[in-house]
C-alpha cells in the first residue's frame, strides 16, 4: 500500500471519434477514483489534429499532468506525431498553458542538442551538445512543460554529455523527473548510477538530487498529507 501511484489513460479518438467528445467527464471519474495524472499517452496522430487538442483541453480542465510519447512520423510507430523542432508540441504549450505537459520518447530528448540529421530523432544520440537544441528553450518558453527522464532517451539526453546535463539539471532543477519506464527488477537502471554520481562527485547538490529524484514528483503528484 502506498507504493503504486495510478495513472489513467484515455484515446482522443474515444465516445464518439469527434473533437468535442466529453473526455473530461472520465477523467474526473479517474481523478476521483484516485488517478494523478494522465499517459503516457501513445496515440499516433498529429499534435495539432483537432482530437488530440479536445483531450488536451479536456485535461486542463480536470487538472491532471499528461505524459506523451512523441513520434517522428505517423504510422508503423506509437505516440503523438512532430516534426523536427517540435513545433506541434510548442503550438500545444502555448495553447493549453495550464496543462502540465510531461516530455517522455526518443524524438523529445533527442532535441536536447541541436541534430545532425533529422534521422537522429529515431534514436538515441551519442555526440555530445555543441550547440543547445531547441529543447532547453522550450523549457525556458513554457514553464508548463516538464521533463520525465526515464528510458533510455532520458537517460541518453543526460549522458550524452555529462557536463551540459549538470547544467541542465541545475537550470531545470525543478521541472525534472526520475523514472524507469520499466518493471522488472533485472533490467538495468544506468541513470541511477549517473545521479549518484552526480552528487557524489558534488557536480549537482544534495537539493537537486532530491528534487529530481523524488521531490519534484511528490509536489506535482501532490503525494503528501
Amino acid at each position: 500500500k502506498g507504493r503504486f501511484v495510478p495513472f489513467c489513460n484515455v484515446d482522443p479518438r474515444f465516445l464518439c471519434n469527434s473533437s468535442d467528445a466529453p473526455l473530461d467527464e472520465f477523467l474526473t471519474f479517474y481523478k476521483e477514483k484516485g488517478c494523478k495524472g494522465i499517459g503516457e499517452v501513445c496515440a499516433n496522430m498529429p499534435f495539432l489534429h483537432p482530437m488530440v487538442r479536445n483531450m488536451f483541453r479536456c485535461a486542463e480542465k480536470v487538472g491532471l499532468p499528461l505524459t506523451f510519447h512523441i513520434a517522428p512520423h505517423l504510422g508503423g510507430l506509437y505516440g503523438l506525431q512532430d516534426d523536427a523542432g517540435l513545433p506541434q508540441l510548442e503550438c500545444s504549450l502555448r495553447d493549453f498553458p495550464k496543462l502540465r505537459f510531461l516530455g517522455h520518447s526518443q524524438a523529445f530528448w533527442a532535441e536536447m542538442g541541436e541534430l545532425e540529421t533529422p534521422a537522429d530523432r529515431y534514436g538515441y544520440p551519442k555526440y555530445p551538445i555543441k550547440k543547445e537544441g531547441v529543447l532547453p528553450k522550450l523549457f525556458r518558453r513554457y514553464p508548463n512543460l516538464l521533463g520525465d527522464l526515464s528510458a533510455g532517451s532520458g537517460c541518453n539526453a543526460l549522458t550524452r554529455d555529462p557536463d551540459y546535463a549538470v547544467h541542465f539539471l541545475n537550470e531545470f532543477q525543478d521541472r525534472l523527473f526520475f523514472g524507469t519506464d520499466i518493471c522488472a527488477p533485472d533490467t538495468p537502471t544506468p541513470l541511477v548510477d549517473f545521479l549518484l554520481t552526480l552528487r557524489q562527485e558534488k557536480k549537482i547538490s544534495e537539493e537537486v538530487f532530491r528534487k529530481v529524484s523524488r521531490d519534484n514528483a511528490v509536489k506535482l503528484l501532490n503525494l503528501e498529507g
